[in-house]
């Protein structure tokens, strides 16, 4: 099997990241990337399709506790089939425990299914038998743990209360957003669960973990200097909106903005960042259903762009409105697409206003 780089693509809980912090004991190159059920799963097959396509190194796809669609998994072996005529290294591989996945599994020999496992334990097992792996002293009694909270195992009770823990410790880890900030969220995520292992063997373990989650998150966070949750992730959300500004920026009228897609509290996060990025006349983040919101500072009307754009109005520096038939969507450069050619167009308009106006 090809293991220089793997693509690895997982599931958005608990048992989803406990599957890469395990493959993150391998000495391989990884590429992590986490989709929920539905129309972001294709997505994200298509992007790490391309990334491959993009690359001149050979690859392992692995996919892990997520069950393919029979249409889904027809493209991708299509897909993987067209990169090996074109005399590349691909390997495929998935594993799963979700019984939906059954018909997919009789007809690839890829999709390697097994529902008395939770697909933690899957990867645990497979990384053992067939890739370089370096066990810490942990990593069993972790998988133990999410096996018996994910496959619901109540009898088995001091690893069942540690996993119920866990599973919260993901699912309210929602500082960072996952479609922005990719790269960050899985490390983020994937670092708790690193750090929830210290307290596997204590007295109570599921309590000191329990009383324990807001200093592991803050812990993420801090630069050196202690504030509260919500500045210290503040911060650390408009130094990522920075990093990111030759990709996110957009322009209208002359103007120079940001946009954001699904990060939220605007009032903070956009003031924070056009304080800390003066070059910027204003920042919009729209939500996955296409709620707009607009900041400025002073040196253009939100408002008026915003009634210009969606209908929309609010203040000169705070504004709001909504993309009548937006699609969501579960990539950035989707999302871009998008409103550029929203802007395009209402730029077109006002050209041709102006034009008519003048004649």
């Amino acid at each position: 099997m090809n293991t220089k780089t793997i693509h690895h693509l997982s599931h958005t809980d608990l048992d989803g990241y406990s599957c890469q912090l395990v493959m993150k004991q391998t000495p391989y190159k990884l590429f992590n990337y986490n989709a929920n059920y539905g129309a972001e799963v294709k997505q994200t097959l298509e992007l790490i399709v391309e990334n491959i396509t993009k690359s001149t190194v050979d690859a392992t796809i692995l996919i892990t506790d997520l069950n393919l669609t029979a249409d889904e998994s027809r493209w991708l072996d299509n897909e993987v089939n067209k990169l090996k005529e074109n005399k590349r290294d691909i390997t495929l591989l998935l594993l799963d425990h979700h019984g939906s996945g059954e018909d997919s599994a009789k007809k690839y020999s890829w999709y390697n299914l097994d529902t008395s496992r939770c697909a933690t334990k899957m990867t645990y097992d497979y990384a053992k038998e067939n890739f370089e792996f370096n066990e810490p002293t942990w990593m069993e009694k972790f998988v133990n743990i999410v096996n018996a909270v994910d496959l619901w195992k109540m009898e088995e009770t001091e690893n069942f209360e540690y996993g119920k823990v866990c599973m919260r410790l993901i699912s309210e880890a929602r500082e960072l957003n996952k479609i922005m900030f990719a790269d960050d969220d899985n490390n983020y995520k994937i670092s708790l669960l690193m750090a929830s292992t210290k307290y596997i063997d204590n007295e109570n373990a599921n309590i000191t973990l329990d009383e324990n989650i807001h200093n592991l998150k803050k812990g993420f966070f801090r630069d050196g200097n202690n504030d509260t949750l919500d500045n210290l992730a503040t911060k650390y959300i408009v130094k990522l909106l920075g990093e990111a500004r030759s990709e996110k920026t957009i322009y209208y009228k002359g103007y120079r903005g940001f946009l954001s897609y699904g990060v939220g509290n605007t009032s903070i996060v956009g003031n924070g960042f056009l304080l800390g990025y003066p070059e910027y006349d204003f920042i919009v983040d729209v939500s996955y259903r296409g709620t707009m919101s607009f900041r400025a500072n002073n040196k253009v009307s939100v408002s008026q762009i915003s009634k210009e754009w969606v209908d929309g109005g609010g203040h000169p520096n705070a504004s709001g409105g909504r993309i009548i038939g937006f699609k969501e969507q579960y990539r950035y450069d989707k999302v871009k697409k998008q409103i550029e050619s929203l802007i395009n167009e209402k730029e077109a308009v006002a050209g041709d206003l102006e034009y008519k106006k003048e004649a």
